[in-house]
């Protein structure tokens, strides 16, 4: 068992100076004085009143590796697992991009499985860009409902050259099979829909939200700050309900997006419900760039560490942590409905980071395990350990 002393929590909401018991996995007691005789033995960390909040919840990753864009060299691999602890990631969804052929969902749930071997908590989407969604049962209600990590479908393409082109009647149909199968699982059921540079915007969206029944809830659209004007449409989608994710890409200066500080704090401006905005990064996804005739230009890859430095860019910009610490862990699992995940409450799994002076990740702790204790990597994966010896990573 572990009692942390001393926490300026944030569950996220601010609860002042509390100490947190830990054991088998879970939040078993919050209070302001030492819990009565345990009658087990304890191990006390003091945390000399840091900043204390729930583990980020990363929406959109690359668990298998993305890209290929550029040829069969292109392909980037998995992220090892420090690379999400060590930026404070705790809870992962995973999902395919544009290369969901050669990597299939299979691929996907038993990375899934890998991950939590490995003590971070892991779910993700059957499908991938195209339609039809590529899963494991043969449909989108039978992978939700019988494949138990999956909840929901994505990143399904729309306004963008890599995607299928999907007709309206096409993502009624997926989005009407995901929110089905939500309701027989418990699941999200939810529709993830990646957003390319196309001029039609979320136009699609708009439609299917003006043209059926199914719930604004269902549609998740994300890299909606990569132009300008797409987020202005994204603004509208969250006044009807939609819960929008932003991502945390690097722009450079001049160019037409919002980096995701500054489309939060646009959000923030308008007054929408906080609660239907979240911050994602993209991790083990390539970041390309095309041309007019679609010929990648260039290309980066996106990692877990962008969620931090935008934690850190909002609350150097004036944006309470309670404000802005939801977008990174409750707002997520809400959405999501992932049990027991983004906050800090007796009966919650203990994922949790502690901040230093600079509100970087000093501790972090998943299912009550320590990732990374004093800034150093204490867990790694398997098969990271032997890449390490090599000097393959960091």
């Amino acid at each position: 068992m572990l009692l942390l002393r001393n926490a300026n929590l944030y569950a996220p909401e601010p609860q002042g100076l509390q100490h947190l018991l830990i054991g088998s996995n879970r939040i078993l007691w919050i209070g302001n004085r030492d819990p009565d005789h345990i009658g087990l033995p304890v191990t006390v960390v003091d945390l000399e009143g840091r900043a204390v909040i729930p583990g980020f919840v990363d929406g959109h990753v690359h668990v298998t590796g993305g890209g290929g864009e550029t040829g069969y060299a292109s392909r980037v691999p998995a992220p090892n697992l420090s690379k999400y602890t060590t930026a404070g990631v705790t809870s992962v969804i995973g999902l395919l991009g544009t290369d969901d052929l050669v990597r299939s969902t299979a691929q996907l749930v038993a990375q899934i499985y890998a991950l939590r071997d490995s003590g971070l908590s892991a779910w993700g989407y059957c499908g991938g860009y195209h339609v039809p969604p590529v899963t494991l049962t043969g449909s989108v209600r039978g992978d939700i409902v019988l494949v138990e990590p999956l909840i929901g479908v994505g990143e399904l393409a729309i306004s963008d050259h890599r995607s299928s082109q999907p007709t309206l009647q096409e993502l009624l149909r997926i989005a009407a099979d995901a929110h089905v199968a939500g309701l027989m699982s418990g699941k999200a059921g939810i529709v993830h829909l990646h957003l390319g540079d196309g001029a039609r915007g979320l136009e699609l969206v708009s439609q299917a939200l003006s043209t059926s029944e199914i719930p604004a809830r269902v549609f998740q659209p994300t890299h909606v700050n990569r132009r300008k004007a797409l987020f202005d449409e994204a603004l509208q989608l969250a006044e009807q309900g939609c819960h929008i994710d932003v991502t945390a890409f690097p722009v450079e200066e001049g160019e037409d997006a919002w980096s995701a500080a500054q489309a939060v704090m646009r959000y923030l401006d308008k007054g929408l419900p906080q609660q239907r905005l979240s911050v994602s990064s993209d991790a083990g996804g390539c970041l390309p760039c095309f041309d007019a005739e679609g010929r990648a230009c260039g290309m980066d890859v996106a990692h877990s560490g962008s969620m931090i430095d935008t934690l850190r860019e909002l609350l150097q910009a004036g944006v309470p942590m309670a404000t802005a610490v939801p977008l990174f862990s409750s707002n997520p699992a809400e959405l999501l409905r992932l049990p027991r995940k983004g906050q800090l409450q007796v009966g919650f799994d203990a994922d949790l980071i502690v901040l230093d002076e600079h509100n970087h990740p000093l501790h972090v702790l998943a299912l009550g395990e320590f990732h990374v204790r004093n800034g150093e990597v204490v867990r790694r994966g398997l098969f990271e350990n032997d890449l390490l010896n090599q000097g393959q990573v960091d």
